[in-house]
């Protein structure tokens, strides 16, 4: 989030035409929950060009980026690495370490898209659980990047929107930055 280290999400791994609406979310979910970008496998072309569309047109900063090299991104990652499981430690019980190691530099967070390789398990400083049961991997990272942000991340400013959303107890509304009706 602006003015704070780093929080770039990783999508690792990425099935065309299965994992493409769950990797989209998964960017649009680091996006609108405080991560600075989102890095996605380079046959995530599409997830790629929606969350960018996303970006121009409801606002930034949020950078999306394309890699072939997951394993050497997470490898070279010059802060801590949170990769986010099931199977990992009670976010409860971590946070406050990772709020810390935050404060002090970039965080790379991991969220597994196909089966993950053990060596992500053990190049990761943490891995993290925001429960033991199965879940989907888009609720995990909302989970996780709003007790990391303390809850923050829901006042945040869009600067550069061509539209923004105008909550409302029932119904849609969306207008231009000008005030006139919009399409989402």
């Amino acid at each position: 989030m602006q003015g704070e280290s780093e929080v770039a999400v990783l999508r690792y791994g990425h099935r065309p035409g299965r994992d493409d609406r769950m990797t989209t979310h998964v960017g649009l979910t680091a996006r609108a929950l405080g991560a600075d970008r989102v890095i996605f496998p380079d046959n995530a072309g599409q997830s790629e060009e929606t969350v960018a569309d996303i970006t121009g047109r409801f606002g930034g900063p949020f950078e999306v980026e394309l890699t072939a090299e997951l394993d050497a991104t997470i490898r070279e990652w010059s802060g801590a690495v949170v990769h986010l499981t099931m199977y990992g430690e009670r976010i409860q019980d971590v946070v406050e370490d990772v709020r810390a190691a935050h404060r002090e530099g970039p965080l790379l967070v991991v969220v597994g898209g196909e089966k993950v390789p053990f060596e992500v398990y053990e190049h990761a400083d943490w891995n993290v659980g925001v429960t033991n049961q199965p879940h989907s991997e888009v609720a995990g990272l909302a989970v996780f990047l709003d007790r990391l942000f303390e809850g923050r991340e829901l006042d945040r400013e869009w600067p550069g929107a061509d539209r923004r959303v105008l909550p409302q107890a029932r119904g849609k509304r969306v207008v231009d930055v000008d005030g006139e009706e919009s399409d989402p």
